[in-house]
């Protein structure tokens, strides 16, 4: 009979770490079960004890690993979890900003005197995606606002940029401007990060200048996220912090990216997709982003950081080259044509593949069966499951999250680059929560590098 023992006593047999032992499992090194609850990791007794007779396994050659203990996301093969609570659930389920709140505290906001769902630490995948009858709502709307001053100063900031430049490159610009109106931005201990993470990320989506002909569309339908979060009411196309401090970020969000009117049902859908995206583990632009807080950095030079890194084409930029490969096909005709043509010139299929998903990401299934279900009948849609449909029949890797973003851009006429800012408002709340961690921890990551240049005494002239 095998013998179960758990995380701690296998990672003393072995003598390493907590956080290396799940390194081996993410490497295939080692398997575990979970118990019945979910929450306890069990690892087989004759695995372990022949591991620790082999040794600690190599690296393969080039590969380079540094293990951070994080209580934040956890990843598995069906899903991921914030903090135990599975993070598809809370896309259908919660606000954007509750999960932010979640992983920045730890706890969920308490919605029993809104009516709302308590949600409870999951360990499945719901078995039923549709989306339930009550929509979530904006937690605390009026709390998450920028200054006035840090408006002003972010909107000045991008409005100097060329016509044309990426929402992406508007937020590298707008992220500096608004911390350069925080005085207290060096103040580091978790309500002050918290309330600057409130300001900074209204600030980043307030300060993005509204497409030309984005009217927005009035009445609980537009928003779909209960009282106050979608009923724009009078003032609603005002520029102050007031106007639209009554909003939640999602709804704000999709009235700066579409180019014409937010319609029924969309705001639900973006406020899915900044759920799905607000954390990935030590994706690259969260290990840039933690390495920055380690050293002090305040958290706004924290989300510069990581903003400077997820604009890469194999991180969050994939979403800009999904959009451009969508846009390029004419119909679901063309689809065989705009992929042979990308595998023709050697390149990737933008927004296919994972790291970490080698079966298929399911933030990507779920925010395509949201869209499907917002827009059954569009032609975007279309052309996006003819691609599917065509890189399936050449073998290639399954859709990621960035795909899904492009597809959402493409359905609702958003602007060009919208998925970027979509990816990047939502991973602000994740790159917050790793810096709050970092603070308190207080321990630089400082890796050291293997020489390989010339030995002392070498002529190079």
């Amino acid at each position: 009979m095998t013998e179960w023992i758990g995380a701690v006593e296998a990672a003393e047999r072995l003598g390493i770490k907590p956080a290396s032992l799940y390194a081996y499992v993410s490497r295939g090194v080692l398997t575990r079960r979970r118990e019945a609850d979910g929450r306890a990791s069990m690892f087989d007794a004759d695995e372990v004890e022949k591991l620790a007779r082999r040794g600690r396994p190599r690296r393969p050659a080039g590969a380079a690993e540094l293990v951070i203990e994080s209580a934040l996301t956890e990843i598995t093969a069906s899903t991921q979890r914030y903090r135990g609570y599975d993070a598809t659930d809370l896309a259908l389920r919660s606000s954007f900003e509750d999960v932010a709140l979640l992983l920045w505290t730890g706890s969920m906001p308490d919605r029993a005197a809104r009516g709302g769902p308590r949600l409870q630490p999951s360990d499945h995948q719901p078995s039923d995606h549709r989306p339930s009858d009550h929509q979530p709502a904006a937690s605390q709307a009026s709390a998450w606002q920028a200054t006035t001053e840090a408006l002003a100063a972010g909107r000045a900031a991008q409005a100097a940029l060329p016509a044309g430049t990426f929402l992406l490159e508007r937020l590298q610009v707008i992220v500096p401007a608004l911390a350069a109106t925080d005085q207290f931005r060096l103040h580091l201990d978790r309500p002050a990060v918290v309330a600057a993470g409130k300001a900074l990320i209204a600030g980043m989506v307030g300060a993005l200048p509204m497409q030309s002909g984005g009217t927005r569309a009035g009445g609980p339908g537009a928003g779909g996220l209960g009282p106050g979060a979608g009923g724009l009411g009078p003032g609603a196309g005002g520029t102050g912090a007031g106007a639209s401090g009554q909003r939640g970020i999602a709804m704000r969000l999709a009235a700066k990216l579409c180019t014409g009117p937010v319609r029924p049902g969309l705001v639900r859908v973006v406020n899915a997709a900044l759920v799905l995206v607000a954390d990935h583990e030590l994706a690259a632009s969260t290990l840039a982003a933690r390495v920055a807080a380690s050293m002090r950095a305040d958290p706004y030079a924290v989300v510069a950081t990581g903003l400077g890194a997820m604009g890469g084409a194999l991180h969050g930029g994939a979403a800009l080259g999904a959009e451009l490969m969508l846009s390029s096909a004419a119909s679901a005709a063309d689809a065989p044509r705009v992929v042979g043509d990308l595998l023709r010139r050697g390149e990737r299929l933008p927004g296919f593949g994972h790291f970490v998903y080698k079966a298929g990401d399911p933030r990507a299934n779920l925010l395509l069966q949201l869209i499907a279900e917002y827009a059954p009948d569009s032609p975007v849609l279309a052309i996006a499951s003819a691609v599917t449909d065509e890189a399936r029949r050449r073998a290639l890797p399954e859709p990621n999250i960035e795909f899904a973003l492009a597809v959402l851009v493409g359905v609702a006429e958003m602007i060009r680059g919208a998925g970027e800012a979509i990816f990047a408002t939502g991973r602000t709340a994740g790159w917050l929560a790793h810096a709050l961690e970092e603070y308190e921890r207080n321990i630089p990551i400082r890796p050291r590098s293997v020489y390989t240049g010339p030995t002392a005494g070498f002529d190079a002239y």
